[in-house]
């Protein structure tokens, strides 16, 4: 459902900050921030992430149930992986500044800075992007699900997946204090269907 804006209302936003939006922290080198139709009531149906990684960072895998997502290389060099639910190959998309990675709707995915500093913007088509994190997958499906549908040691799992925690965004987690996170996606925002 589209919704009307009025852009003659005194409340009509176009420009926003970004700096003062962040979704997730890990460090000074690693973090992302978000604008969403939230921050930005012009928008419509847009959305994007303002990434920042150093070398061998990670966005965690997930994925986004209701949007596609847009890679562009501001800085550096990253990785964009992708998981072909039709080939179930993994595609490898090196991108330097000047490209872009396209992601569609829905499928399994990560990024990678190959080199420190880098930048990347990724630009969704919906006004709010949902968010399936890998960290949460792992971290929420009880252990003996995970057990007994793969046929593991339940106490194995839960030692292995002990250190995941939900929301993680930026990996390898391990390499910083652990962050707390804004609101952004946390919790109302995520819709697990």
């Amino acid at each position: 459902m589209r919704k009307y804006m009025d852009y003659t209302a005194d409340s009509a936003q176009f420009s926003f900050d970004l700096n003062k939006s962040p979704l997730f922290k890990l460090n000074s080198q690693n973090l992302i921030n978000v604008l969403g139709v939230q921050h930005l009531n012009t928008l419509e149906n847009s959305s994007l992430l303002d990434i920042f990684l150093s070398k061998g960072f990670y966005v965690e895998p997930h994925y986004h149930q209701n949007a596609s997502e847009l890679v562009y290389c501001i800085s550096g060099e990253a990785r964009v992986t992708i998981l072909n639910p039709f080939t179930r190959q993994l595609i490898n998309e090196v991108i330097t500044p000047g490209m872009v990675a396209n992601v569609p709707q829905g499928w399994w995915h990560y990024e990678e800075a190959l080199t420190d500093d880098t930048h990347l913007l990724a630009i969704f088509d919906a006004p709010t992007p949902e968010v399936i994190l890998g960290s949460d997958i792992l971290a929420l499906t009880p252990a003996n699900v995970m057990a007994e549908t793969y046929c593991i040691d339940e106490k194995m799992w839960k030692d292995v997946t002990a250190p995941i925690h939900p929301g993680t965004y930026i990996g390898p987690a391990c390499k910083a204090e652990r962050p707390v996170s804004p609101s952004y996606y946390q919790p109302a925002p995520i819709r697990y269907v």
